[in-house]
């Protein structure tokens, strides 16, 4: 019996102490090989990480970030309640359509349809995504190819950037350059505009698409029907296709109009469209947005997100589809939050400029968004000199004034490639879809400070 055992209990103990030096060897062991992607080489950092934690750390006013901290507008907040209660349908729990709500494309067809003067196919000209940023993705992912040109209008929101580069692409940058305003008056952003011989300059047998932003974030400029047809031309020209981010269409103010450029000759069949409920209904956190196109464009986002992101949330969608009944139905009238909200705006912005000139900025006007850009040129002597730093001056701007005055705001040098930063780093941008108290506590800090520099 010993000797059957003996053998069994010596390989027993040889494989124990085997185990014991490979469990010794696994927990000191760590991986030597890169584990990045080379496509997200240089795409890593992000300004609103850096921003949003250092306005939670100080007490601030914050009107850096671009949300309202107003609510929605009380049918949409019924219409959603309903939707996740399930006491009108508990399927709106589950799954639906992966490429959009069928009550949403519906009714999307059918406004853009109007708006654009085409019939509309609600399943293949409409498609519903995770907000316009996942739009945005699948545009990139689905048309560029490693050594496509991408060009982009600068200022531009900043994931432009390091998407186009993630789907192998290389960007264009153009800067629209701004134009001196009258003696005596604020600057537009109607004075920021393109060159056309630049823009022409910047389109080549590498160009596959341009990102046109109008409204734009941050700057605020809703760009003019002259101005889009110079950029269809060349569109045209150069069969190139336009990703065109609208989702500020509904805000625009004193009167201007926004074009939808895929409404211009020969631009429905090279554009995608695309829009935000977040911006549209003031719920940025639904996270609900679409496209618009023509199927031989949407064909190739559908195969980006029905294998990334598949589906996005029933309830949210189905909420908003009622908004947009609700809205159809009122369009165009004075109850028509589409008209209720820009007006209202208007005089948040008008608010928040006096205060802004008060103190010895100058803002831009926007004619759309809710952003509002301001010089801050004049306060140079204010920020203490970082000696042998390349953080833009608005930048070290932002950050004292976080600091210093507890107001919050994003240096304009982000939304530019890193070549052109320089250029434009006396300007930062401000978010004016705020309640009147936050503008009132932004203007108490703005009055105190405008005495501080006035006083002997």
């Amino acid at each position: 019996m010993l000797r059957r055992v003996g053998p069994f209990l010596r390989h027993f103990l040889l494989e124990r102490n085997c185990s014991a030096g490979y469990s010794s060897y696994c927990s000191e062991a760590k991986m030597s090989r890169p584990v990045q992607a080379r496509r997200l080489e240089g795409v890593d950092k992000n300004i609103w990480v850096e921003f949003v934690k250092l306005a939670a750390t100080y007490s601030t006013v914050n009107l850096g970030q671009g949300f309202p901290d107003f609510p929605p507008p009380e049918f949409l907040k019924e219409a959603f309640s309903r939707a996740v209660s399930g006491e009108e349908e508990h399927m709106l729990h589950q799954y639906t359509r992966a490429f959009g709500h069928p009550p949403l494309v519906k009714i999307l067809a059918q406004l853009f349809g109007k708006l654009l003067g085409r019939d509309l196919d609600p399943m293949t000209n409409v498609m519903v995504t995770v907000g316009a940023y996942q739009a945005l993705f699948c545009c990139f992912q689905a048309f560029i190819d490693e050594g496509d040109e991408v060009i982009i209008i600068e200022p531009f929101f900043d994931c432009y950037e390091p998407m186009v580069k993630m789907a192998g692409g290389t960007p264009v940058y153009i800067p629209l350059r701004p134009k001196a305003p009258k003696e005596g008056k604020l600057m537009s952003s109607a004075d920021w505009q393109l060159d056309p011989a630049e823009l022409a300059s910047k389109f080549s047998e590498q160009t596959k698409a341009i990102v046109l932003n109008s409204p734009n974030n941050p700057l605020g400029k809703v760009f003019s029907r002259g101005e889009l047809e110079l950029i269809a031309d060349l569109c045209v020209k150069h069969d190139a296709l336009c990703i065109s981010d609208e989702v500020y269409e509904w805000l625009v103010y004193d009167g201007k109009q926004h074009i939808r450029i895929a409404s211009l000759p020969g631009m429905w069949d090279r554009t995608v469209i695309i829009g935000s409920a977040g911006k549209t209904f003031s719920v940025t956190g639904w996270k609900v947005g679409w496209t618009v196109g023509p199927n031989r464009l949407l064909q190739h986002l559908r195969t980006v997100h029905q294998n990334s992101v598949y589906h996005c949330a029933t309830a949210a969608q189905d909420a908003v589809a009622k908004g947009f009944q609700r809205e159809l139905e009122h369009y165009g009238k004075p109850d028509s939050y589409f008209v209720q909200l820009p007006r209202e705006l208007q005089q948040k912005r008008d608010q928040l400029v006096q205060s802004l000139v008060a103190v010895g900025m100058k803002p831009i006007i926007p004619e759309g968004t809710y952003f509002l850009v301001a010089d801050i040129s004049e306060f140079k002597s204010e920020v203490p000199d970082v000696p042998n730093s390349d953080e833009p001056y608005d930048s070290r701007f932002a950050k004292w004034m976080v600091k210093n005055k507890g107001l919050a705001a994003i240096p304009l040098s982000a939304f530019y490639c890193g070549a052109h930063k320089d250029n434009y780093n006396t300007f930062i941008r401000f978010c004016f879809a705020k309640e009147d108290a936050t503008l009132k506590a932004a203007d108490d800090i703005l009055q105190r400070w405008k005495l501080e520099k006035t006083a002997p």
